[in-house]
């Protein structure tokens, strides 16, 4: 029978067999040159033999070390290639057993970091396929009940087509937050960086959302009255955007009687904050860092009777950190939130 031989086992033999031979040879080439047993010739000899020997240990020691670790290397090398595949190899075995652990505790976090994608992704779809459907099913309803007969009353058939009509508005809404999203997340929007005053922009949106405010009871108003201008620099629709969708919240969530409150202050010395308080119903803690998610909802039967994409505050944080500047939330149950960016100067 075949003895097979572990590999540390054949290196171990091959190089005990290099030794002897190499010994074999040193005593032949004593017995022939060397004529008398001197001390110093001994001494010598052994000098030699040990430095010869122990180059030859150490020689076959890193080609064994060097053919398994290079076997390492082109393995690691096919899973990550940016960072392995041109890198020196090294038989330190403290080196190396540095760089294992490294590429273990990278690849660790990579798969963690995978694992939480592919969470996000499947809550993500689940969300998208929630609001889509909820409009979706409303329209089929409202045409298979015309279809089914209700068509011949008039009122019926207007009734029904106007609110099919609202159900393919909604639609239409979310299909839009969803192409601006994508866009903005993948950097396809670009910024058209103007001065413009941002006290005009803010008396805009509220001109707009005067009546909706109105409907809950809700007073729009500054903190102060601004009577000079107040120039920034910055992309001034996508701003008005990030305006509205923070007042529109704050009317969505507010309490009926409440008031929505805008105040401007300098922040730095190139810098202002936009703050947008409402007295409404607040943000519970565990809340708050999930708010800018897309679809992410902190009531989600009320949010969801009130209207919206569920995208509003994630293209907020998206358009905000476009501008390289910063977006704040404080909230308190019971007292209300504040909503909070940051915005350049002009000059």
């Amino acid at each position: 029978m075949q003895l097979k031989f572990k590999k540390s086992y054949k290196f171990a033999l091959k190089s005990s067999v290099y030794v002897t031979l190499f010994f074999l040879a040193t005593i032949f080439l004593y017995h022939y040159f060397v004529q008398s047993l001197n001390l110093l010739v001994v001494l010598a000899f052994s000098v030699v033999f040990y430095a010869a020997t122990f180059f030859l240990i150490q020689f076959r020691v890193e080609h064994f070390i060097y053919k398994r670790v290079k076997k390492i290397y082109d393995d690691v090398s096919l899973l990550e290639t940016t960072s392995y595949v041109n890198q020196p190899v090294t038989t330190d075995m403290a080196t190396l057993t540095k760089e294992v652990k490294k590429f273990a505790r990278d690849k660790k976090l990579e798969i963690e970091t995978l694992k939480i994608r592919e969470e996000y992704r499947k809550e993500f779809l689940g969300n998208v396929s929630h609001e889509l459907k909820t409009p979706l099913f409303t329209i089929q309803g409202y045409l298979l009940t015309l279809l089914d007969g209700a068509m011949e009353d008039k009122n019926i058939r207007k009734k029904y087509l106007e609110r099919a009509e609202k159900g393919v508005e909604r639609l239409i809404y979310i299909v839009k937050d969803l192409d601006m999203i994508t866009k903005l997340e993948v950097g396809e929007i670009n910024l058209d960086v103007t001065k413009f005053d941002i006290v005009e922009v803010v008396q805009n949106v509220f001109d707009l959302f005067e009546m909706k405010a109105a409907n809950k009871n809700i007073t729009l108003t500054f903190d102060n009255k601004y009577a000079k201008p107040i120039w920034v620099m910055a992309d001034q629709e996508k701003i008005q955007q990030v305006v509205t969708n923070l007042v529109v919240n704050s009317i969505k969530y507010g309490k009926k009687g409440g008031t929505t409150e805008v105040g401007i202050e300098d922040l730095t010395k190139n810098k202002v904050i936009v703050r947008i308080t409402d007295n409404g119903e607040g943000i519970e803690k565990q809340n708050i860092s999930r708010l800018f998610e897309r679809f992410y909802r902190v009531d989600k039967s009320g949010a969801r009777s009130e209207g919206g994409s569920g995208l509003g505050l994630a293209i907020v944080k998206h358009i905000i950190e476009g501008h390289d500047e910063k977006i704040y939330v404080e909230s308190q149950i019971g007292v209300g939130s504040e909503f909070s960016f940051t915005l350049e100067k002009a000059k």
